[in-house]
């Protein structure tokens, strides 16, 4: 999660409630339903006798819209809940609790509402080139300002109401992270294909004057933003720091279902640099002015552009880690580190490491400092090629499993076959084309470990320990 709302611990204050049944009116208009799917144990829903498929109806009288008017009417020491049993009765139960204490309730709904929908048809937007017959939740597109602050989703402000700006302000819901482009309106409106886009920006300056914490996101599409562009783009957006925490630089990614789309040129090794000389001049600029860096470039760039990844100290604690920046820095920092806490012993071992071209020279570099320290252990690191989704797509979590299988297949992979767990649906062993970690296990007839994203998760799956 993104943002924290509330940090709630049960405690041992005294819990008081009372039920009373309510008969509701005929006619009277009803609340929004929320359907209860959990009661935590030893939760105060659990001792009020609440159960999955109740119904959360009101609290203080007040209907709620989502997450987060639950969780600020929820908030305070007295409240009233509004609750239909499944058998139709209504309580009402009156609860005194700690400010701030969680009732222990999970809903159907993680959001308690709708998700909001991109309004936008972006000439860069990777949705539109994928391919078709994927599974239905990987073609929406969602720009709802609460997943931001729930899961750390960019939105591009188009489709938010005044009201969600009092809301964001009021609950404070930050960080905002925002999709900004360029700051110039009539390119804005081209990029995004929407002409609100640009007036959308002024949605900055209410929540820079409502001191709410932001994370902006450049997607760098060449000839459109880069060059003047984006550096008129990074000067304008410096001016809301220092609730505007981050900026993150990425270039376009470009699929080879662009048929119909916008005509975009991938960017070579000259653009690179260029690119990374205008934000290497900002960053100065920044660290004299207000002592961070601020503007984050891409691990790409630097991959493309054929230079070193920045030091630890470059990338102000990884605030833009989830848009792949520094993400290498941190995986090689973390991997040596527990290297050299390992005491080194022989291991007779040899295992197989599939991952995308991009991070396969730096595990490569980083196994054979393994093998050093641990005789008898064998790594063989396999960029495996995107065919699905094209070549110029070089990320571990866009692979699929049939491309695994395709570049995998026949090969002597050893006493095991470690994947990242980026190319797996959240919380699921299964990969994006919908080919599941047991069905690559069973056409490859070897063992399959799934490793988590740090440097030292690495290191102990490679050595087995």
């Amino acid at each position: 999660m993104a943002g924290s709302f509330y940090f709630c611990e049960k405690s041992c204050y005294s819990l008081r409630f009372g039920v009373n049944y309510v008969k509701r009116e005929k006619g009277k208009d009803m609340p929004k339903e929320h359907v209860v799917c959990q009661v935590l144990p030893g939760s105060i829903a659990e001792e009020m006798e609440i159960e999955p498929g109740d119904v959360l109806l009101s609290i203080n009288d007040t209907d709620m819209e989502d997450i987060f008017d639950f969780h600020y009417l929820c908030s305070e020491e007295y409240i009233v809940v509004l609750i239909r049993k499944k058998d139709g009765e209504e309580w009402e139960l009156e609860i005194e609790k700690e400010y701030n204490e969680d009732l222990g309730i999970v809903f159907e709904n993680g959001l308690m509402d709708e998700y909001k929908s991109c309004r936008n048809k972006c000439m860069f937007c990777f949705i539109d080139q994928m391919p078709k017959g994927m599974r239905d939740t990987l073609y929406f597109k969602d720009d709802d300002s609460r997943l931001s602050f729930l899961q750390g989703n960019y939105i591009t402000l188009t489709n938010m109401e005044e009201k969600d700006l009092d809301r964001i302000i009021r609950y404070h819901l930050e960080p905002v992270n925002v999709s900004v482009h360029t700051m110039n309106p009539e390119l804005r409106c081209k990029m995004l294909n929407n002409r609100f886009a640009g007036d959308a920006l002024s949605k900055l300056e209410r929540l820079f004057q409502g001191g709410v914490l932001m994370n902006g996101q450049v997607v760098l599409c060449k000839g459109i933003n880069d060059r003047e562009e984006l550096d008129n783009t990074i000067e304008k957006l410096t001016g809301y720091i220092p609730y505007m925490q981050s900026l993150s630089v990425v270039p376009v990614g470009l699929t080879k279902y662009r048929e119909g789309l916008y005509p975009l040129a991938p960017f070579e090794k000259e653009d690179a640099i260029e690119v990374l000389s205008i934000i290497h001049k900002w960053q100065r600029y920044c660290v004299e002015k207000w002592g961070i860096h601020f503007v984050q470039a891409g691990d790409e760039w630097y991959l493309l552009a054929d230079m070193e990844i920045p030091p630890e100290e470059n990338y102000d604690g990884y605030l833009q880690l989830e848009n792949g920046v520094g993400m290498m820095r941190l995986l090689e920092n973390e991997f040596l580190e527990e290297l050299s806490n390992r005491k080194g012993e022989t291991i007779k071992r040899k295992v197989s490491i599939a991952t995308g071209q991009l991070a396969s020279p730096l595990i490569k570099k980083l196994t054979d400092r393994l093998c050093q320290k641990f005789p008898g252990l064998g790594v063989e690191v396999i960029p495996i090629r995107n065919d699905f989704f094209g070549e110029r797509i070089t990320v571990s979590g866009l692979l699929t499993g049939q491309d695994l299988l395709a570049q995998l297949k026949g090969r002597d992979l050893g006493d095991v076959l470690l994947l990242s767990h980026s190319m797996l649906r959240s919380g699921e062993e299964v990969f994006l084309d919908d080919m599941t970690v047991q069905d690559l296990k069973n056409s490859l007839q070897v063992p399959v470990d799934i490793v988590k994203s740090s440097g030292q998760d690495l290191v102990h799956a490679v050595i087995g320990r």
